[in-house]
């Protein structure tokens, strides 16, 4: 942050941080043998939109960028708008690695135009067990975070979340602020 930005009250706000996001592809093993985790054939990468020309220019190449790489892997690629006004890009395949590529790509390709900080997170869904268990990358601080939903409503599984990341701790990095793991209930992945 420069002077005048502190002189003025302007925060920046960070850039991403996609390097850890791989480490998924690693902790894949684990998640499936001695978790029984199995990845769904989906993923997807969450960004706040700005209603610039520019940004939309660079959303339709981004898009554009991870259908070519999708289509080299037969995987499939949608836009989505969630309800609180957030633009996901949904991958579809039945391979781990592909997806985390492709999230990869999409996340790259924002910030190299300059738009990292309009990353939010990507998330993951695995299957297994009494329900689903999301594994969310939260682009702002690098880190990673179970998030298991209990039930039909908004109910979390918080001793299952922290089983997990006890369990995959030495694999993944995880956020160490619990207050900053939150729930993605409705995503569309």
């Amino acid at each position: 942050m420069g002077f005048l930005d502190v002189l003025f009250g302007r925060k920046r706000l960070p850039e991403a941080r996609r390097d850890d996001l791989f480490a998924l592809a690693t902790a894949a093993v684990t998640l499936d043998v001695e978790l029984g985790l199995k990845p769904a054939p989906r993923a997807g990468v969450c960004f706040k939109p700005l209603s610039t020309g520019d940004f939309t220019r660079v959303e339709n190449e981004m898009t554009e960028l991870v259908e070519a790489l999708a289509s080299g892997s037969g995987s499939k690629v949608r836009r989505e708008r969630d309800d609180f006004g957030y633009e996901w890009l949904v991958v579809e395949d039945r391979e781990l690695e592909d997806l985390v590529t492709a999230v990869h790509a999409a996340a790259q390709e924002l910030a190299e135009r300059g738009f990292g900080s309009q990353l939010l997170a990507a998330l993951f869904r695995f299957e297994g067990g009494q329900g689903p268990v999301y594994l969310v990358y939260g682009y702002k601080r690098g880190a990673w975070w179970p998030f298991v939903p209990k039930g039909e409503g908004q109910e979390r599984d918080n001793a299952r979340e922290l089983a997990l990341k006890a369990q995959l701790g030495t694999e993944l990095p995880f956020e160490e602020d619990l207050s900053r793991w939150f729930a993605l209930f409705d995503a569309p992945v």
